[in-house]
């Protein structure tokens, strides 16, 4: 058994994108909790990393971009303890057993010759799945540690705030609303007196273009505005922060706008929010989903879910209306 009191360096291992960093939080600050006296270093991706490091989740940064390339993790630290919060294994845990841990913290996968571990269960939500494999090392977290604050120090504008923000984008085309419907949507909200602005990353600035073009105001006041393309992450927190309302799909932005204590509505396709749903702040968060959680799609296909397309305008925009007539919401403080 591994003194918590003796280890010097946490090496946690998520290599995947935004939305995935971000249900990850609970489970880094559960290991800060269990070795308080460690440095908690993430191997994954350089941007979502140095800003998970800037909010104090984590203390460094070991930049791993998924693990299909097959560098091995730089690292050359010894005595260190190694968590697995990427997968399952086995190339997970091959990956961190390669930097010699003293112990590896992960799911049971006799392939990789880790027994040591919980069991793996396909159906359980994303954020408890981590937490339970830390609950293993005796501290508790959960959904309430997935809360952050935005960094405003540095005073700099996010540009336009819409009351609405609307994010057209995702991963894979299976979770892509089509972009008719968003401009149906960004129409009706304008006609009601809401302002729109529009976010996606650099890949998207052709879709949120499209969208933007297609959607009517009934006034220049209203005019829709797109950031895809513009914001670092710091800049998107912020924006994502100071709206009223986010619509979005299966996206990390979603995830964003949960962390920040933004309401939502959440349009989901293939996955279950059963799986990847917002899980504070319920009655802020409303999740569109028309699946069968015995039928499951496929998050990665090239083609929108039918479960997806059986959301309508009208369905998006009569919860997004609700959503709006609430009022604030009250931000509640992130959790150290």
């Amino acid at each position: 058994m591994t003194d918590a009191t003796e280890v010097t360096d946490v090496l946690a291992l998520r290599a995947l994108g935004l939305g995935d960093a971000l249900t990850g939080v609970p489970a880094l600050r559960g290991l800060r909790r269990a070795f308080p006296r460690a440095r908690l270093w993430l191997a994954g991706p350089g941007g979502v990393g140095d800003w998970l490091r800037r909010q104090g989740v984590v203390d460094e940064v070991v930049p791993v971009e998924g693990l299909a390339a097959p560098p091995p993790i730089p690292w050359t630290r010894p005595g260190h303890v190694a968590v697995d919060l990427h997968g399952r294994g086995p190339a997970s845990h091959e990956r961190l057993l390669r930097t010699r841990p003293r112990r590896l913290v992960a799911f049971a996968h006799p392939a990789a010759g880790h027994l040591d571990g919980p069991a793996w269960a396909e159906d359980e939500h994303e954020v408890h799945r981590w937490c339970r494999l830390v609950a293993t090392l005796g501290v508790a977290c959960g959904p309430d540690d997935l809360r952050l604050v935005p960094d405003r120090s540095d005073g700099r504008a996010v540009g336009p705030v819409g009351d609405v923000l609307l994010h057209p984008g995702a991963a894979s085309g299976s979770r892509r609303w089509p972009p008719a419907r968003w401009s149906a949507l960004g129409t009706a909200l304008a006609a009601r007196g809401v302002t729109v602005t529009l976010t996606g990353g650099p890949d998207e600035v052709a879709l949120c273009e499209q969208v933007r073009a297609a959607t009517r105001v009934p006034s220049p006041a209203l005019r829709v505005v797109s950031t895809a393309g513009g914001l670092d992450l710091d800049a998107l927190a912020r924006l994502v922060a100071s709206a009223r309302l986010v619509v979005c799909g299966d996206t990390g932005v979603a995830h964003l706008a949960t962390a920040v204590g933004t309401p939502t509505v959440h349009l989901l396709g293939p996955t279950s929010p059963d799986r990847w749903g917002p899980l504070l702040d319920r009655d802020r968060h409303t999740v569109l989903w028309h699946g069968h959680p015995d039928d499951p799609g496929d998050p990665h296909a090239a083609d929108p879910d039918p479960a997806l397309l059986r959301i309508t305008v009208d369905e998006v925009l009569a919860a997004a209306v609700d959503q709006l007539a609430r009022g604030p919401v009250a931000r509640v403080p992130a959790t150290a």
